[in-house]
């Protein structure tokens, strides 16, 4: 988080434009999701692109980062922005998200929860996802869900 910390430094908490990548682990109908610390809500595991990063390396650091896992191969889910993906964090910090998705089907390493971000992590059936969604990632949750369709 290196160069959103730096530029915030310079900005405040002016709106930026925040590139990201993540990453949904998939496994047999279910979904691992984290609950984020500084909201309460659940989310799939992403974060901001560092510069140099590829999205597909940026989707991959945060994944380990925040659980302890390494995906295998990566699918592109979909490219998710516009107006709903304005955000306001609990810190006052405004940014307008341009979110790149990926699902991994495999996946190694043992779940750890990273605990300055999160404060828990749990597999979800797809049909039961909990309703208390971070609102900048509603539109990933509902291109999941399509794909969960598509890939029974």
């Amino acid at each position: 988080m290196g160069y959103i910390m730096d530029l915030r430094k310079k900005v405040g908490h002016d709106e930026l434009i925040g590139v990201g990548g993540g990453i949904f682990i998939v496994k047999e109908g279910r979904v691992l999701l984290q609950r984020r610390a500084d909201n309460g809500l659940w989310s799939m595991h992403s974060g901001a692109m560092e510069i140099g990063e590829t999205l597909e390396e940026n989707a991959r650091r945060e994944l380990f980062e925040e659980t302890g896992l390494r995906a295998g191969e990566l699918e592109l889910l979909g490219i998710f922005s516009g107006e709903d993906m304005r955000h306001t964090y609990p810190n006052g910090d405004k940014v307008c998200i341009v979110q790149v998705m990926y699902i991994a089907r495999e996946y190694e390493g043992e779940i750890k929860l990273q605990q300055e971000e999160l404060s828990e992590l749990r597999w979800f059936d797809i049909g039961a996802l909990p309703d208390d969604i971070n609102p900048p990632d509603n539109q990933a949750f509902r291109a999941l869900e399509k794909w969960f369709e598509k890939n029974r």
